[in-house]
């Protein structure tokens, strides 16, 4: 009753504002306490089945949701009931032998995406919301488990695309806006470019001495930058649903290290096939090949660990998607290529 009297004083000095605006007030961004709804069904341990759905009826249109109900004692969480248990047990069945006590809650301050997983993984319709003293202040529903499961993925699609996230849709949002949200990454991410043109410069006499070296060179870094990508993207996709964790590193490396061995032989061997056909040399088949596979297997182990490594520091692993795991990849391709051309080859 306390918690309630504070919302009815809060709303009596200023009527024009919402319980849902106090709540913002209170409750930190991106928490549970801020998602949360105060209309909810409450019923007691000693109501009968009867009792309960006419409490329902009675006060059902003014809240939420009514596909749950929540049994608190002193505005302690005793345990749920769903209108479907009501509607087919006997009217005389004391609630207490109906709820069910094996709860999934939440805290006022846990975070919204931890949330949304919440119901992603159970399949529930509302979520009960409890504050430090384990009292009940709240649900949150399914529809606002949604919102914010489209905002954290459209969030993650724009920081894997190096793009700063906008919550103002495309059409709405200015061009000077849509410049400032890119220009930034794309200074990076050319700036880091440079690196892989100072590794080509650098390897000039090869080049002069195997011209077709350079033709080869968009094959490797685009086979690399996929390659990390795609595992990136499982990764980051894992990490998102709680499927993976840090402690999951050496099985991940393991894993993606079996996958890279079994991708990376058949593209050499059909990259070697062709050169062998088209261009008659065998010792550029070979240089390509071996590097291929080699290329191969080093983007899937950053695409991998990255994302795994900027998590455990606490920051989004979205970041380190794409576009970084692409210029880091270009970059060791090409170290990896040149120099395997030039040992094959005797440069």
């Amino acid at each position: 009753m306390i918690g309630k009297s504070i919302f009815t004083n809060l709303l009596k000095k200023r009527p024009h504002k919402t319980v849902h605006d106090m709540l913002d007030k209170i409750y930190p961004d991106d928490s549970a306490g801020r998602m949360m709804t105060t209309e909810y069904i409450g019923l007691r341990k000693f109501m009968t089945v009867a009792e309960s759905l006419a409490h329902i009826k009675r006060t059902g249109i003014h809240k939420e949701t009514i596909y749950t109900c929540y049994v608190t004692e002193q505005r302690k969480l005793l345990g749920i009931v769903s209108t479907k248990d009501l509607m087919i047990s006997d009217d005389d069945l004391l609630i207490e032998n109906l709820m069910k006590t094996e709860i999934i809650s939440v805290h006022t301050h846990t975070d919204q995406e931890e949330v949304a997983h919440l119901f992603d993984r159970y399949n529930l319709l509302a979520l009960p919301v409890l504050d430090a003293l384990h009292t009940l202040v709240g649900i949150v529903t399914l529809d606002d488990a949604l919102d914010v499961m489209i905002d954290e993925t459209t969030e993650d699609i724009t920081k894997m695309a190096a793009v700063n996230p906008s919550e103002r849709p495309y059409f709405e949002t200015s061009v000077f806006r849509h410049v400032r949200n890119r220009i930034v990454w794309l200074l990076i991410l050319m700036f880091s470019a440079t690196i892989t043109g100072s590794i080509i410069a650098g390897y000039e006499s090869a080049i002069a001495a195997v011209p077709l070296l350079v033709s080869f060179i968009p094959v490797l870094m685009d086979t690399g930058g996929n390659g990390g990508s795609q595992t990136s993207a499982l990764i980051i996709r894992g990490l998102a649903l709680n499927e993976i964790h840090f402690s999951d590193l050496p099985r991940v490396i393991f894993k993606e290290f079996r996958i890279s061995i079994l991708v990376g032989i058949p593209l050499a061997l059909a990259n070697g096939l062709r050169i062998i056909i088209i261009n008659r040399n065998l010792l550029l088949a070979l240089a390509v090949s071996i590097s291929l596979v080699g290329v191969v297997t080093v983007s899937k182990m950053i695409g991998s660990v990255l994302p795994l490594c900027i998590k455990k520091i606490g920051l989004d692993p979205a970041v380190m998607a794409t576009p970084f795991i692409t210029t880091i990849v270009d970059t060791i391709s090409m170290l990896m290529f040149f120099g395997i051309a030039a040992r094959i080859f005797g440069l």
